[in-house]
């Protein structure tokens, strides 16, 4: 039998409710505590710890220990691909407050998807690429010009240094939200780092949700000629 029946192992790990919610979170990239991924995902932590120990047996999430305590995150980039394409074609939530309202406005403006950026940011910041000719889109993967190389250099990016990885360079990630593709990959990571280091983006505590500075919207404005309203 070639068929590999064992996807029925992930899926059925992935199909649970609180353990969706617990991969959602951790689509920041982030390591969290059980007791901080419990409140986010509304169980108890005794729960989120026998989900967590579960997915961490299958290779889905990582643990990282430090003394007595332990982080979790998301395993590796592939299953951050799955949990992306299953959000995709995932119904959306059903708002019920001005907060989830709020939270979820936020998350679409931009975000990271795992380590790199996502949301209508990203995907911008991915179509100013494709049309200053820094990148050029394939069918399944984006490619750097030689004028992209002058660019990424002059924006210091360590081009060498990123393409030596052991991943994906610059794969297409098709954006749950947008519903058009994003640069992922150890390029995306790149970029999305060096957006921190000029402090043009921030992360916020407790969400995926990425803020654009004041500092960011004049940068992002000057150098991708991306319009974004803080």
């Amino acid at each position: 039998m070639n068929a590999n029946a064992n996807v029925a192992i992930i899926a059925s790990l992935v199909s649970e409710p609180s353990r969706a919610a617990i991969l959602t979170v951790l689509m920041d990239g982030r390591y969290h505590p059980v007791n901080e991924l419990a409140y986010m995902a509304g169980i108890k932590p005794q729960t989120a710890s026998f989900h967590l120990s579960k997915m961490v047996n299958a290779k889905i999430v990582a643990v990282e220990k430090q003394g007595r305590h332990r982080y979790y995150g998301i395993e590796s980039q592939q299953v951050a691909q799955v949990m992306e394409s299953l959000l995709l074609i995932a119904p959306p939530i059903e708002i019920k407050s001005f907060k989830q309202a709020s939270e979820d406005k936020a998350i679409r403006l931009a975000r990271t998807c795992y380590d790199h950026l996502a949301g209508g940011l990203g995907v911008k910041l991915t179509d100013a690429l494709i049309q200053e000719g820094i990148l050029c889109e394939g069918s399944k993967e984006f490619t750097v010009t030689e004028k992209g190389k002058e660019f990424l250099a002059d924006f210091q990016i360590d081009l060498k240094r990123v393409e030596s990885k052991r991943r994906s360079f610059s794969h297409k990630c098709l954006d749950w939200s947008e519903r058009r593709h994003h640069l992922a990959g150890a390029l995306g990571n790149a970029l999305l780092e060096r957006l921190l280091e000029l402090n043009w983006v921030e992360r916020l505590p407790k969400t995926r949700a990425i803020k654009v500075t004041s500092k960011g919207e004049k940068g992002l404005k000057e150098t991708f000629s991306i319009e974004v309203s803080i």
